[in-house]
């Protein structure tokens, strides 16, 4: 008996040894478009390991439709469109404990997917101009452990990217809001309106506290150190600059967006270069005033972003990957929304 246990938990280990988790990823589409409304793609994704992977769709993965920054493009030259999309705080950690079908893409063993993506939603071609692209996308997927219930990064083979022709319209106009100091919520409740006002006001508080912060503490310090890295006085000046930006910004004029946002496991977003604007979303409305990963850190989170203010980009998500990038990458430490939100909310006195 015991003999054939041990046999047994020997094949076991033996087959989750030899256990394979792979995906490729291939992009279709046309080969020249006479306007850029028409330059529409198809990603496929597809399984090639022998385990079913059940992989969150990320709004920074092309398993959304989310006008997100998930491609690169360039011509011959280097040229590159430049991105007028969406950046988004996503709520990952949430995503892996919910039971929605939109916030996972499930593939079995040799199963694909395939998703269009328009990409005059997020790319204005007018700097770079008519020209011959190669257009790559973005191989990062993450997929829920199944045993320890965590994200893993796994990056896809790209079995081939694409070229296509853009001529003629080079870009797609976005309505600009024309909106006063005094319209300040879009399609929010009463009790929303307070919620925001709450928030609003405790991110002021975060983005002075972390502008005082700084200003004081010009070496090393833990704080500094847990969410942007090792300290140099070039990274600590560009932080520094972000915080005083945001700290002469005013929250309470901001416009809230309460009725558009439609994407699932998402705090907010924003059009980086339209400023002041911000689109909230159905996490948003699940967390706290202050704290971690509440209202008023989405708020420091969403307006890092905005060109005028910082420019951030969304490497990772969460804050123990952006303690880990912190520690590997400084660089982008620095560049990372989540980093900005968690130093910012990383003060006792305002949480």
């Amino acid at each position: 008996m015991f003999f054939r246990a041990a046999l047994l938990a020997l094949v076991s280990s033996a087959v989750a040894v030899s256990a394979t988790r792979g995906l490729t990823l291939s992009v279709s589409g046309p080969e020249s478009v006479a306007d850029v409304e028409n330059l529409k793609i198809v990603t496929t994704v597809k399984n090639t390991g022998d385990e079913t992977l059940k992989l969150l769709n990320n709004p920074s993965s092309v398993l959304r439709k989310a006008p997100t920054n998930s491609f690169s493009i360039a011509d011959h030259t280097g040229a590159s469109p430049s991105f007028n999309g969406i950046v988004v705080k996503y709520a990952m950690n949430k995503a892996i404990e919910s039971e929605k079908d939109t916030s996972f893409t499930i593939l079995a063993p040799g199963a694909s997917v395939s998703i269009e993506h328009d990409l005059s939603a997020a790319y204005n071609f007018t700097s770079s101009g008519s020209s011959t692209y190669s257009i790559e996308p973005s191989n990062l997927f993450h997929y829920v452990d199944p045993e320890t219930k965590q994200a893993v990064a796994l990056y896809a083979d790209v079995e081939r990217a694409h070229v296509a022709a853009v001529s003629g319209k080079l870009a797609v106009a976005r309505p600009i809001p024309t909106l006063t100091k005094r319209e300040s919520f879009v399609g929010c409740s009463s009790s929303e309106k307070s919620e925001v006002s709450s928030a609003a006001t405790a991110a002021q508080s975060y983005a002075k506290g972390a502008y005082n912060y700084l200003s004081t503490n010009t070496a090393s310090t833990p704080r500094y150190t847990t969410w942007f890295g090792t300290y140099t006085s070039k990274r600590h000046s560009t932080v520094l600059s972000h915080y005083s930006n945001m700290n002469s910004a005013s929250y309470a004029d901001f416009t809230y967006d309460c009725s558009t946002c439609d994407e699932a496991d998402t705090y907010a977003y924003v059009y980086p270069d339209t400023y002041g604007k911000v689109y909230l979303c159905d996490v948003f409305w699940e967390t706290t005033t202050t704290g971690t990963d509440s209202r008023a850190g989405t708020l420091i989170h969403e307006s890092s972003h905005f060109t005028k203010i910082a420019g951030t980009d969304d490497h990772v998500y969460g804050q123990s990957a952006a303690k880990s990038l912190a520690k590997s990458n400084p660089t982008e430490a620095i560049d990372n929304a989540d980093n900005h939100e968690y130093f910012a909310e990383n003060n006792p006195s305002l949480s």
